[in-house]
């Protein structure tokens, strides 16, 4: 019996992933999909290097627990795996990969084992010096052998009796070919005969020299076997921790698979999601080598397609049916796997080849109400049934079909079911539970077209077809006369509504596209019409603050001494006060009342009082005076009481500079007098203050940017443009 991957045509496609596996195994992931998914969108964004094969090995996790002494080979599979590990440690991780590889945990003794082996997977001859003289010994001994052959086969005794001077290779030892009476010159052991009489012969000298390396040889696997009993007996000590990091590496494998095969073949992952849903949006079947991209809506408990012969029917049922299969076990594939969605299903079914059996006197309609027996037993799943009539007669099946459906519904069964008869199309096209879907013909080529139109019924085209493969005219003509005229009005009927209903869907889709554009402008506007408001806020802000920095100045200047400067920057500083603000400004001065919660900024608080262009608020039990342009309304007002309530610290604030000067003051000076004037401007909530440290020789400069690189409040700072002894910082 076909398995479901089988009757939907994914097999192949199955074959080819499996070749990204280090080890094969079942395509099957236990446990949560959306957990692994996590995991694999993850890998998705990493570069990570590819694992090695590794053989399955749980025999020898089964051998480590009754104290077995593994082989060379056996052990280096263990090594490889915790090797890789090893690797994806050094990797820049995210979560959640960071938090699982970094807690995978690898004992001293594990990783010392690892350090016992070469690249080419065999015991490192640099760990022990014993191993390192045989193998020292071997090379010596084969590079003896070679130079003793290759003075033979130049040698002058013996030319006269040779063949040829080649090596030549018997049963994997080296032998020279020569004629009959070399035993004259040469002492040999012969070891076999060519076709043409001659003789394979050892030499003597070679044959001490092979005995010598075999016995180096034999010494070489004492000493690895050695290592061998070391290693199990460590191996037996720490076998939970191999059988973990077994589980891990399959775990693993099974993503970076997924993903080093999406990116072969530029698949996408859809993670199943917890409705019944499946919504395909230009999804290609992956056993069809220039698929036309399918995209349809089954959000019902019945989809019934029918149409034309050909075109597609049995192809969309197993379409949909793969897409749910693939999404379950995470596996990707092509689609637009932004607007895909499909459900989860417990069960995916597939009753599509014909059931009918001669051996156990099973008839094609018999099998069929054996398979639809067994669906009765089951809950929660997916059902592709292909020619659902298929083995009786059509208006008997008809009714049947739709009362086992409803039925079968019932028990959150999801059908998929294409059929060529009206009968049943007619029956069940009334449910709201059932999606009819028609599969589409062009007129004009006399061809299907592959594609399909949701909440109709589709023509058979059984003329059509029978023409188009061959059949002569004039007996499709007589076939029409014989089915009669009032059926093929019929048919005539369907077709138009198929065009009407196919008609009225471009033309919803073009209104659908024209109101998207409609709203894309909209929301253009409204990001427009707020990026103005934040550009007023933003010159509002400017303004005020070109305020506070002229009076700031005008009373420096005075401070110096009584001067036409001072009273010039004074006056210049009352006329931007006494600037009228923009009537929306205004407004919003005059909707405050006492009492009021607002907003500061990024704080929340209290409205305490008003005066002028300024208000005082109380914000996070502290008291800050500030520009009322800056408030915003922040829920109800509610009444303040005669006394405000106390605070825990209470910070009167007095009236802050926007800029302070350092010029010709000592290091520890200037940097005292910056961290007061920083302070300052933070209690009375500037935005943007100045310190002027001139240039100079850079002393200052220096000192003062190594100073804000460290100060907690400052958002950023940078020099002045066109003046390089000014610091801005934005607080």
């Amino acid at each position: 019996m076909k398995s479901i991957v089988q009757k939907l045509d994914l097999d192949g496609y199955l074959r080819l992933f499996e070749k990204f596996f280090a080890r094969l195994k079942s395509v099957v992931m236990e446990g949560d999909a959306g957990y692994h998914y996590r995991y694999i969108k993850a890998l998705m964004s990493l570069q990570f290097p590819d694992p090695g094969h590794v053989p399955n090995l749980d025999e020898e996790l089964n051998r480590i627990k009754k104290q077995a002494v593994l082989r060379e080979e056996e052990i280096y599979a263990f090594v490889m795996m915790i090797s890789y590990f090893n690797s994806l440690k050094a990797l820049e991780l995210h979560e959640p990969l960071l938090s699982w590889i970094q807690e995978i945990e690898i004992p001293p003794e594990i990783m010392e084992v690892t350090g016992y082996f070469s690249d080419e997977g065999v015991i490192s001859s640099q760990i022990d010096p014993e191993l390192l003289g045989i193998e020292t010994a071997i090379k010596i001994n084969k590079s003896a052998i070679k130079e003793e052959l290759y003075r033979l086969l130049h040698s002058n005794v013996l030319r006269d009796f040779l063949v040829d001077t080649q090596i030549h290779y018997l049963n994997s030892e080296e032998t020279i070919l020569v004629r009959g009476g070399f035993n004259n010159v040469l002492k040999a052991t012969i070891v076999g005969r060519s076709s043409g009489g001659y003789f394979y012969v050892i030499p003597q000298k070679i044959s001490a020299l092979k005995e010598k390396e075999s016995e180096l040889l034999s010494a070489k696997e004492e000493v690895v076997y050695r290592y061998c009993q070391k290693i199990s007996a460590v191996f037996h000590t720490w076998g939970r921790f191999l059988m973990f990091i077994n589980k891990e590496y399959d775990r693993f494998d099974h993503y970076q698979a997924r993903v080093n095969f999406a990116r072969s073949y530029d698949y996408e992952f859809v993670l199943p999601a917890k409705h019944k849903r499946v919504k395909l949006v230009d999804f290609c079947h992956p056993a069809i080598e220039a698929p036309i991209p399918v995209s349809i809506d089954l959000n019902r408990p019945v989809m019934l397609i029918t149409g034309v012969n050909a075109g597609g029917k049995t192809m969309l049922l197993k379409s949909i049916l793969s897409a749910v299969y693939m999404s379950r076990h995470l596996l990707p594939f092509r689609c637009d796997a932004r607007r895909t969605q499909i459900g989860s299903f417990r069960q995916i079914e597939a009753v599509i080849d014909d059931p009918q059996s001669v051996k156990n006197d099973i008839s094609t309609f018999a099998g069929r109400m054996v398979e639809f027996a067994e669906l009765f037993a089951k809950k929660d799943a997916i059902v592709g049934v292909d020619e659902i009539e298929l083995g009786t007669d059509s208006d008997e099946a008809a009714s049947l079909f739709r009362v086992m459906l409803e039925e079968l519904r019932k028990r959150e069964i999801t059908f998929v079911v294409t059929t060529h008869h009206k009968r049943l199309a007619s029956l069940m096209g009334s449910d709201e539970n059932v999606e009819l879907i028609a599969a589409l013909y062009d007129e004009e080529r006399r061809t299907p077209t592959y594609t399909f139109l949701q909440g109709s019924i589709g023509k058979s085209y059984a003329f059509e077809t029978a023409q188009r493969y061959g059949i002569p005219e004039e007996i499709v003509a007589k076939a029409k006369v014989l089915y009669g005229e009032d059926k093929e009005n019929l048919n005539e009927l369907i077709e138009k509504s198929t065009a009407m209903e196919r008609e009225m869907r471009q033309k919803i889709i073009a209104l659908d596209d024209a109101s998207q554009a409609l709203e894309r402008k909209k929301t253009a506007l409204e990001e427009k019409e707020e990026q103005m408001r934040e550009s007023y806020r933003k010159a509002a802000a400017t303004m005020e603050e070109q305020y506070y920095s002229a009076i700031a100045r005008a009373q420096e200047a005075l401070k110096v001494q009584e001067s036409t400067e001072g009273r010039r920057l004074l006056n210049e500083a009352h006329k931007l006060k006494e600037q009228p603000l923009p009537a929306s400004e205004q407004e919003s001065k005059t909707a405050f009342k006492v009492g009021d919660r607002i907003k500061y900024r990024s704080h929340k608080g209290e409205l305490l009082s008003l005066g002028g262009n300024d208000a005082t608020v109380m914000i996070e039990g502290m008291k800050m005076r500030v520009p009322q342009s800056q408030l915003k309304r922040c829920g109800d007002s509610r009444t303040v009481s005669a006394k405000p309530k106390e605070a825990k610290v209470e910070i009167e604030k007095g009236t802050a500079a926007v800029s302070v000067k350092l010029l010709g003051m000592y290091g520890d000076e200037a940097i005292e007098k910056v961290d007061k004037f920083l302070s300052d401007a933070l209690v009375n909530g500037l935005g943007e203050v100045q310190i002027v440290h001139g240039t100079g020789g850079g002393v200052l400069s220096k000192l003062v940017t190594e100073y804000l690189q460290n100060y907690p409040k400052i958002k950023r700072f940078y020099r002045m443009p066109g003046n390089l002894g000014v610091t801005i910082v934005e607080l």
